[in-house]
């Protein structure tokens, strides 16, 4: 395995996981106390501060893909990558997550939904279309992959151990304390993680500090001087920043569809009170704001390894934020960020793993065996945390394969195996949420064939590799396809609501 940390880093990063495996250990106990069935595994018992989740708000929607992976592409391919991934998608998912989250809050709060799924059903009165919704979510497993990949590369690296053992090591540990914590645990743990992530986001965009003070000009030549490509508006080098579809259009459709992801819209839920919901959004808005633009220290990282090569043997785009850590860093600054890092991936998983496993329990193992949940929860409250248990276990399993496989054998990164199944995911979530929310009076059947259209066409243009009209872009760009499919099955929507009369629900 090529690694460039001292002895003296993996000495102190082995210290440092330790004294964190402790941490988060003391607060999964002290939030698994508290639960006594599945209803406070899934959203909580206890009455945190609007600020302490608007932190863990910021903290699970910034994943590893933020911090670890997507600094890759901006090492790779510039300005463009930049231009995409740092400000297009990043302002219109913040004008979003503002507008969907307290329409959102009125209905799961109203009928006390734990899932996502679960609020499709009840707002479209459809058991079947909640059940479609739990099902889709099984493609939420490719974002916890991205994410243990990109934790993996990380741990691999700044410890000095085999990337496997590492992958296994990982899942076990957070998975396992996972079948235990729930909300209550992960709204601590994310917290802290938020705090650190501050840190760490201020530390890795100071640590380009050199290259750009003497001002824009000489960061340009600098650039040039590497590749002129990276300096461009488009760059032809990637099937993801060819041109402007592709750089701003596509990515601000994603952005503002992608909050509409179980992990993410369902954390304000876990609000006590309708008048929390506004310092809850202010303090995850500017602090998500803030960790969007850790993708910038991609290029510190370029200039850092010019030629992506680590002693004469090629970086995979995956681990380049991992090599710059333990090459740029004294010891000390780089174990706080290697923490950061983790902490980045972690909360994100940990909101994914709880998020999913509540899903595949509660939406489709209760329903296949034709129980009722309520009566089960009566009678048998401790039956569905037992089987939540049994599911966590089988995703951990399904997770360490597919992890493995894509540390191995990536198509240029995971991130486009993570974006191809949770884009899909979204872009068939984004009409029923936003009909839901907005329109009191819509036929059920409208938001179902939109849901079932964007599905469709996702993974058409993906698998088709086909190309929009006006533009280069093509649907191997996952960006691209769910985009394409966002849009048809919103034009497809508002159609279908002119033709068929709406019904309250």
């Amino acid at each position: 395995m090529n690694n460039v940390a001292s002895q003296e880093m993996i000495f102190a990063s082995w210290i440092l996981i330790l004294v964190y495996m402790a941490v988060i250990l003391f607060f999964v106990i002290k939030g698994a106390l508290k639960i006594k069935d599945m209803k406070d595994y899934a959203v909580g018992n206890v009455n945190f501060s609007p600020i302490a989740v608007g932190l863990a708000l910021a903290a699970s929607m910034t994943s590893a893909a933020t911090f670890i992976i997507n600094p890759g592409f901006i090492a790779l391919y510039g300005f463009s990558a930049i231009i995409s991934y740092g400000f297009a998608l990043p302002l219109a998912a913040m004008v979003s997550l503002v507008l969907f989250t307290k329409g959102f809050r009125k209905h799961g709060t109203g009928v006390k939904a734990l899932t996502m799924a679960q609020w499709m059903g009840t707002r479209y009165n459809s058991k079947n279309y909640g059940f479609f919704f739990a099902v889709l979510s099984l493609l939420l497993v490719t974002f916890i992959v991205l994410i243990v990949v990109g934790l993996t590369k990380v741990l691999a690296k700044s410890l000095n151990v085999d990337e496997l053992y590492v992958l296994i090591g990982l899942v076990t540990f957070i998975f396992g304390y996972m079948m235990f914590g729930g909300a209550n645990s992960m709204v601590y743990t994310n917290t802290i993680q938020a705090v650190i992530m501050i840190v760490v986001a201020f530390i890795l965009l100071g640590s380009g500090y050199e290259h750009f003070s003497s001002g824009i000009h000489q960061l340009i030549e600098k650039m040039n001087s590497i590749d002129p490509k990276l300096t461009g508006f488009f760059n032809d080098s990637s099937f993801l920043f060819r041109d402007f579809f592709e750089i701003i259009i596509a990515q601000m459709i994603i952005g503002i569809a992608i909050v509409c992801q179980p992990h993410i819209i369902t954390k304000s839920l876990l609000l006590k009170s309708d008048k929390d919901v506004n310092r809850y959004l202010t303090v995850g808005v500017i602090t998500q704001s803030l960790f969007f633009l850790v993708v910038i220290s991609g290029l510190w990282a370029r200039f850092a390894f010019p030629d992506l090569t680590v002693n004469g043997t090629p970086l995979k785009m995956d681990g380049i934020i991992s090599a710059y850590v333990v090459k740029e860093f004294p010891v000390y600054v780089g174990l706080i960020v290697i923490l950061g890092l983790i902490s980045a991936g972690i909360s994100t998983l940990e909101g994914l793993i709880q998020s999913l496993s509540t899903t595949i329990t509660t939406d489709i193992i209760v329903p296949i065996s034709k129980l009722k949940f309520n009566d089960i929860e009566l009678k048998h409250p401790k039956l569905i945390v037992i089987i939540n248990r049994a599911v966590i276990v089988l995703l951990a399993v399904v997770t360490i394969y597919l992890s493995y496989e894509q540390l191995i054998n990536p198509k240029l990164s995971v991130a486009i195996l993570g974006q191809n199944g949770v884009y899909a995911y979204f872009s068939a979530a984004f009409i029923p949420i936003l009909f839901g929310m907005f329109s009191k009076n819509i036929n059920k059947f409208v938001p179902i064939v939109s849901s079932v259209v964007a599905v469709v066409v996702h993974f058409t243009m993906y698998f088709g590799k086909l190309q929009i009209p006006f533009s280069v872009a093509t649907g191997e760009n996952p960006g691209v396809a769910a985009a394409t499919a966002i849009v048809v099955s919103t034009l497809l929507a508002f159609i279908l609501s002119r033709i068929v009369k709406g019904s309250k629900q």
